[in-house]
């Protein structure tokens, strides 16, 4: 009995002594990460305001803003790709089990920050930094024109919107191109800085290195997204079919082409195709047209504080650029709408070019989506470091869901912009959603993710960037450019993602996957409503929804959220709900016509 006295004893001796050392390792780990932390939100904060002068501000020959821009982030890279973090967080990783879930997570992404910036390649990040900033100025700060006459991207934009001559749409498109071949020389040594950077942590490529934030692979990724372009291909036959020969009436072209001359197209790289088509009965844009563009941003605040999220910060009407800049300012600006978490509090701002119309309108309410989630993880129970989308694609799903749900005629006839007792061609309706949201997919599953992949992992020769870019285009979109486009041009880098935000453009893929799939969820067990007529307005039960997808940040595994929250795992089931009902309409509006694209084998 002594003897197994004595043992019991020694027994609880080690156990108390493991505790003890599980409790002071997860003190000392979290002391590293308080002070992480804390260091972060400051440099953080530092290098959004630089960029933040660099995308609103841009004058030719001024070099301040991109020299204090390089400056912050050169110290932000410095910190975070240090050699004491990168050694501290893989020490602190070897004693994973005794780690708390949230700890474990800061740590990882402490490791995934600095193979972005590490120090053993310091030189390089300097030089990547340089050269980023350099190619956001050339690209923003780039003058189009038109028979020598300067022209906007609005500009632009209006006149492949409403112009019907083919050559005066010739012009437009190719003016929007033309910047290709100045961006071209700064592509090529970005793309070979992005992939030495990352290497030095043991990632092949760039591109592998983005990918690997979804806790995915490569190759995995690259499945997921050629799934989904498989699955939503038959209606995107139907799309492009009848896209086709409307178009063809519509410019009195006789001979219907094989493929869609990109500058028939309102959008300049084929993304969306929407504004083809006007329904009767949903036309916001005359109603808009009698409203200003102040009235366009405030009423999308209205709109998230009658779901029960706050009003906006003071701080985001004083400091947010939302209206275009007049063309005598003596400076231009970044027209790409975007949303801004300045200092991973409250300071939150938008970039914008605010006009009043429909596209305006939508993109408001969706920008929106974006500073309601940086408000709602801005809370103590989320680290800075996790102060994120659930996965990068959260924040655009629940952006363009938003942007979605106020485009519903319920919804717009709520608000006055179209009478609520018109009747509204709603195949019609349903036509103009697809043209948007499925032809997005061949595009950012299909062109841009496939492009970027072979940038980056398969290291594409540079002499071969315009060929296999229209190679591609043409398989997974069916257009083609008006004339052939040789490698004087690069037709790739006048998208501004490929430049500034490179290689997750699957981001938006995957967010029109999960915008649906939450929105059926919303519509059909909260609302009670048919998914294609829905009114969120005012209801706190949606908002509440929303805000506790919101809330945990990337504190909160992406999977185990979406399943908790919809009772599904990531699928396009909800899309090809959404969109069935125009299968059969398309199929006999078809009916004689010659499909170009070939059947899915």
């Amino acid at each position: 009995m002594k003897s197994l006295s004595k043992l019991l004893s020694v027994l609880l001796v080690l156990l108390a002594a493991c505790g003890n050392t599980q409790q002071g390792i997860q003190q000392e780990v979290q002391t590293y990460l308080d002070d992480y932390n804390k260091k972060y939100r400051e440099l953080y904060t530092a290098s959004s305001e630089g960029q933040w002068k660099v995308n609103t501000h841009i004058v030719a020959g001024d070099t301040v803003n991109a020299y204090e821009s390089r400056i912050a982030d050169e110290a932000m890279a410095n910190f975070t790709g240090s050699k004491e973090n990168i050694e501290k967080a893989r020490k602190f990783l070897e004693h994973e089990k005794d780690l708390t879930a949230l700890q474990v997570k800061q740590l990882k992404k402490i490791l995934y920050l600095a193979a972005g910036n590490p120090e053993s390649a310091s030189e390089t990040v300097k030089e990547l930094i340089r050269a980023g900033t350099a190619q956001t100025e050339h690209l923003y700060g780039y003058k189009f024109s038109i028979d020598g006459k300067e022209v906007t991207p609005n500009d632009i934009d209006s006149m492949l919107a409403d112009v019907r001559d083919t050559t005066m749409r010739r012009k437009a498109w190719e003016a929007s191109k033309a910047v290709g071949a100045e961006l071209k020389p700064g592509l090529m040594n970005l793309r070979d800085l992005r992939n030495k950077v990352v290497e030095g942590l043991g990632y092949p490529d760039y591109f592998t290195y983005q990918v690997s934030d979804y806790g995915m692979s490569t190759d995995e990724m690259m499945s997921l997204l050629d799934r989904f372009n498989k699955e939503l291909y038959p209606l995107y036959r139907e799309l492009h079919t009848y896209m086709r020969y409307e178009l063809s009436k519509k410019y009195g072209v006789k001979n219907v082409p094989e493929f869609l001359p990109a500058h028939w197209l309102s959008n300049r790289w084929g993304q969306d195709w929407s504004e083809m088509v006007t329904v009767e009965g949903l036309n916001l844009d005359s109603a808009l047209q009698l409203k200003d563009a102040e009235w366009v941003a405030r009423q999308g605040e209205k709109f998230y504080v009658s779901l029960g999220f706050p009003e906006l910060p003071k701080s985001f009407w004083e400091k947010s650029s939302l209206y275009p800049v007049p063309k005598d300012a003596g400076y231009k600006k970044n027209t790409h709408a975007s949303a801004w978490h300045m200092d991973l509090e409250n300071d939150v701002r938008s970039l914008m070019s605010i006009v009043p119309n429909a596209e305006w309108y939508e993109t408001v309410h969706h920008e929106y989506g974006r500073i309601y989630y940086y408000s709602s993880y801005s809370n103590p129970e989320v680290p800075y470091l996790l102060r994120e989308g659930a996965n990068r694609a959260y924040h655009e799903a629940l952006g363009s869901m938003m942007g979605l749900a106020a485009m519903q005629q319920p919804f717009a006839a709520g608000l006055g912009l179209v009478d609520s007792t018109t009747k509204m061609d709603e195949m019609k309706h349903l036509l103009k959603d697809a043209l948007n949201y499925v032809v997005f997919i061949p595009w950012s599953a299909g062109t841009m993710s496939h492009f970027e992949y072979e940038l980056y992992a398969k290291r594409l020769p540079s002499d071969q960037w315009n060929k296999r870019w229209w190679e591609i285009v043409r398989q997974y979109q069916g257009i083609v450019p008006p004339v052939e486009r040789g490698e004087d041009y690069c037709d790739a880098a006048t998208k501004t993602h490929i430049n500034d935000d490179p290689a997750q453009y699957y981001d938006y893929a995957l967010s029109f996957i999960l915008l649906f799939q939450v929105h059926d969820h919303i519509a059909r067990n909260i609302l009670k409503q048919d998914p294609h007529a829905t009114n969120y307005f005012g209801n706190k039960e949606v908002g509440k929804f929303i805000a506790d997808i919101m809330r945990p940040g990337s504190s909160a595994d992406w999977r185990k959220l979406l399943k908790e929250k919809t009772g599904e795992d990531l699928s396009a089931r909800a899309m090809l709900d959404y969109f069935s009902p125009l299968m059969d309409w398309l199929k006999k509006e078809n009916a004689g016509r010659t499909y170009t694209l070939p059947e899915m084998k």
